[in-house]
């Protein structure tokens, strides 16, 4: 499947480029709620119509990440990738000009196609680029850089808002994107990944998804490791077909959605639930996301070592739940809600690696890498459909104050995650067949 890695020690600059693009993309995640204090005001917003911008974003960006994943295996993860890049700056400059809802919905929707490229992209590269003894801590970094665009969204808005006004704040975010854009471009040779090339099987629409995905790659001469790799075709209907692709998608549904009721909603939450001024509340969500940055290092590590993905993940997904738990129980004092956040990021942020191995077993294994981005495209667009449906879900409960519901639901979906990531672990231990 790492056909096209021609030189192991260009893995670390790989994934860190990689990382740059990924801090991206969750930067541009908490643009619109960073910026909901100004928004609820100047246009009036309900928490509802709030969510709603958000909700616009996950839905464009999943519906176009299934879509994404077809391209890049047809036209290439590079070029795909800074596509995506100039839509997140576009969106950004848009919204910073919006008058009108409509508009602010347009830019919404502007950031999730843009948004929609990434996990496609992203893996594809890795997973061609980067030694295979080295993916656990790619994915590791993968997230960390991800986490690490959350925590740096929120105060860099904040700050640039109340200082020059919340459009200036947007226009700002644009020249972030800008700036990964000319990173990317100064060492693209880094990142470089040409298509897979396709045997006449492919064009058939008859593979079978019994293909190894070890590749024959070789040189292209220039030494980048850029040369495509000749791969037995994969029918797209073969993908869908595969029941641990269904699996992962809920997987990603349940746990993704989990996140984005708070991701949305935490603030107010804890200021009814527990009494936190805005400003203390949002320092408890930042918790939330130091800890899931702390798990993601540290599930790094154990994924790394080679310990089993699913313990991983039914474990910290547990405590997680536990957590939610106990926050909804409004027993705990107010003193103990930035630690017990902290505890849910981390359970969240360690199944991360564990999780993306789990999905290269489990599935793009029996498919070959002819389908890598369509794997990818697919079951990460469960993450945005999950992202899209908990503010659209849950914005109305928050309206009309069910608050402990809202947080008991967080728990129950991370049950549900538990449930899913169970099945995947089951089917990725089955013999390999083909799937339509």
């Amino acid at each position: 499947m790492n056909a096209t890695v021609l030189n192991p020690s260009q893995d670390y600059p790989t994934l860190s480029l990689i990382g740059v693009a990924h801090g991206t993309s969750h930067f541009f995640h908490f643009l619109l709620p960073s910026l909901y204090p100004w928004l609820m005001r100047d246009f009036g917003l309900s928490f509802t119509q709030a969510g709603a911008l958000m909700s616009t974003f996950f839905l464009v960006s999943g519906l176009g990440q299934a879509l994404a994943g077809l391209v890049v295996d047809r036209v290439g993860a590079t070029r795909v990738l800074f596509g995506g890049l100039s839509l997140l700056a576009s969106a950004a400059v848009t919204l910073g000009l919006a008058s009108s809802y409509g508009a602010l919905l347009a830019g919404a929707a502007l950031a999730g196609l843009g948004n929609s490229v990434f996990h496609p992209a992203d893996y594809t590269i890795l997973n061609r680029r980067v030694s295979p003894s080295r993916l656990g801590q790619a994915f590791s970094v993968h997230g960390l850089a991800g986490n690490a665009g959350w925590v740096a969204c929120p105060p860099f808005i904040a700050v640039l808002g109340s200082a020059f006004g919340w459009r200036v704040a947007c226009c700002a975010a644009a020249v972030v994107a800008v700036l990964c854009i000319g990173v990317l471009a100064t060492f693209r040779g880094l990142v470089e990944v040409t298509p897979a090339r396709r045997s006449p099987t492919a064009h058939s629409g008859t593979g079978t998804g019994t293909g190894t995905g070890t590749g024959t790659g070789t040189s292209t001469g220039s030494g980048t490791g850029t040369g495509a790799t000749a791969e037995v075709g994969v029918a797209t209907r073969t993908v869908l077909l595969l029941p641990a692709v269904w699996l992962c998608f809920a997987f990603f549904l349940a746990s993704s959605a989990a996140f984005g009721t708070l991701q949305n909603f935490a603030v107010p939450l804890l200021g009814h639930l527990y009494g936190l001024g805005p400003t203390l509340a949002a320092t408890a969500l930042t918790a939330y996301l130091v800890g899931s940055t702390l798990g993601t290092l540290a599930g790094g590590f154990w994924a790394h070592g080679g310990h089993g993905q699913a313990r991983a993940i039914l474990g910290a997904l547990a405590l997680s739940a536990t957590a939610a738990c106990l926050l909804a129980s409004v027993w705990l004092p107010g003193s103990a809600v930035l630690p017990v956040l902290g505890v849910m990021g981390f359970g969240v942020g360690f199944t991360g690696p564990s999780r993306d191995l789990l999905v290269r077993k489990a599935a793009t294994a029996r498919l070959g890498a002819a389908a890598l981005g369509r794997v990818y495209g697919f079951v990460y667009s469960g993450l945005d459909a999950g992202l899209a449906l908990a503010p659209l879900c849950l914005g109305p409960w928050m309206d009309h104050g069910l608050f402990t519901a809202v947080l008991l639901s967080v728990a129950a979906l991370q049950g549900l995650a538990m449930l899913a990531a169970w099945a995947v672990d089951r089917q990725a231990g089955q013999p390999a067949t083909a799937a339509g």
